[in-house]
């Protein structure tokens, strides 16, 4: 059954409710894997995914209850049990505290009849060639690269129709040294993999490696850090998803009485944007959960580019509509890209040679907030710690970091910003992958232990 039709044979078995949300998504997926320099895994795989919201009135307000199934649907009965168990959930769960009317259609999608959109091996074509090479290399090298196109349908009983394909991509490659005692990381983003020199990765990879021909060891302390864009990414997206309205609202986060605070006079903007070239997402927005900022009765309202930091200052909030209303501000939708700007131009290259001492991260994992009220987070460093003296990578730190640090003190203490550049996330990659950040240098960045892991 064609996703189109699934959506309007579901809508027309929930006819009898307040309201119903279907959202269709069908996946395709390329992979490919290689270890010790060895190709070990490729293929291509389909998915689907169908979840029905249902919305029932009764005393007290609107209630709303979600089933999905990923099986594959095949007759009108299967799409009935779906809106019968909506439905149960919906009764059980009682009135929403974010129930508000369905979004009204205001515009209609040019391509909503079309078929999902899929990928194949082929999408690595160059890149793959490229890999031969780096695989018969001096290095061991590990890695994975995933090339992934979701198309989404959105139909609700208010007559809204949208479609949109999303094509995510990225290759993480791992390099070691022939005895396994260094290891260098190196990731990248994309929509296409036409823009992803292979070559290029893993020669930055190769000059880390070489920088860790000689080790030290340093105690933990507070050091001058210079934090790569990577790095810079998991942080800020961490920090974008500390910014819901309604615990600032209630006083239980970080943000309460911060709108308009004033972070660093650097005029860093941190910014979703649904239309970054080369970072587009969902133009407009589409959930199967309601929480802090966000609800299911949202479901196809328009998103648009939000400043969370604006030149220095907090600016927005996440709000669903139902929020907003209660507290008196704008609709605003949480993002799936992020981009700090405002910094200067120079590159990760410039601000090393600029350093007297200090240290030179590779990535960061295992990020947990500590305090909620500071947004204080502790995490390892990965694959690469470096110390910088007179301008030059001198060795490589033989151990990682654990640190303990602010997300609103990277912005607060930044010393330096460089450019924007496209960037991957280590920590949060398998559900964030759209981001561009700059290097920020980092006084004090609290190493509060040392960890032996690598």
């Amino acid at each position: 059954m064609r996703a189109q039709e699934v959506v309007e044979r579901t809508l027309a078995a929930a006819t009898h409710l307040h309201g119903c949300v279907v959202l269709v998504r069908e996946s395709s997926e390329a992979v490919l894997r290689w270890a010790n320099s060895t190709m070990t895994t490729n293929g291509h795989t389909t998915s689907g995914r169908v979840t029905v919201i249902a919305m029932v009135a009764g005393e007290g307000g609107t209630a709303a209850g979600v089933v999905s199934s990923s099986a594959s649907i095949t007759d009108v009965a299967q799409l009935d049990a779906l809106v019968r168990a909506a439905e149960a959930a919906a009764r059980d769960a009682g009135p929403a505290r974010d129930a508000t009317a369905l979004v009204e259609p205001s515009t209609s999608d040019s391509g909503w009849d079309e078929p999902a959109v899929e990928t194949s091996i082929g999408v690595f074509g160059t890149f793959a060639d490229g890999l031969a090479e780096v695989l018969a290399g001096p290095q061991r090298q590990y890695g994975f690269a995933s090339h992934d196109i979701t198309t989404t349908w959105l139909g609700t009983s208010s007559g809204l129709r949208r479609r949109w394909v999303q094509p995510t991509g990225s290759v993480e490659l791992n390099a070691k040294t022939p005895d396994l005692g260094s290891s260098a990381w190196t990731g990248a983003s994309t929509t296409d993999f036409a823009d992803i020199d292979v070559v290029a990765l893993a020669a930055e990879a190769g000059r880390r490696l070489e920088w860790g021909r000689r080790k030290i060891e340093l105690p933990a302390g507070r050091y001058e850090t210079l934090l790569p864009p990577a790095a810079v990414a998991d942080l800020m997206i961490d920090l974008m998803w500390s910014m819901t309205g309604r615990p600032a609202q209630e006083g239980r986060s970080a943000f309460a009485g911060k709108v308009g605070e004033r972070l660093t006079d650097l005029p860093l903007t941190l910014v979703s944007d649904p239309a970054a070239k080369g970072l587009e997402t969902e133009p407009f927005l589409t959930t199967s959960a309601s929480e802090d900022g966000v609800s299911v009765f949202d479901n196809g309202v328009p998103t648009r580019a939000v400043e969370w930091v604006r030149e220095g200052v907090v600016n927005e909030l996440t709000y669903s509509r139902a929020e907003a209303a209660e507290f008196g501000t704008s609709f605003t939708p949480g993002g799936d890209n992020v981009l700090l700007t405002g910094g200067s131009t120079a590159t990760g290259q410039e601000m090393v040679a600029s350093t007297g001492r200090g240290l030179l991260l590779t990535c960061l994992w295992y990020i947990r907030v500590v305090d909620p009220a500071t947004l204080l987070v502790t995490g390892l460093t990965r694959d690469g710690v470096y110390l910088v003296e007179g301008g030059e990578v001198v060795a490589e730190v033989d151990h990682n970091f654990r640190f303990n640090y602010s997300l609103l003190d990277v912005l607060r203490r930044a010393g330096e910003v460089g450019a924007t550049e496209r960037t991957l996330p280590r920590e949060w990659k398998d559900w964030f992958t759209r981001a561009a950040m700059p290097h920020v240098r980092v006084p004090e960045f609290n190493m509060s232990s040392v960890s032996l892991g690598r």
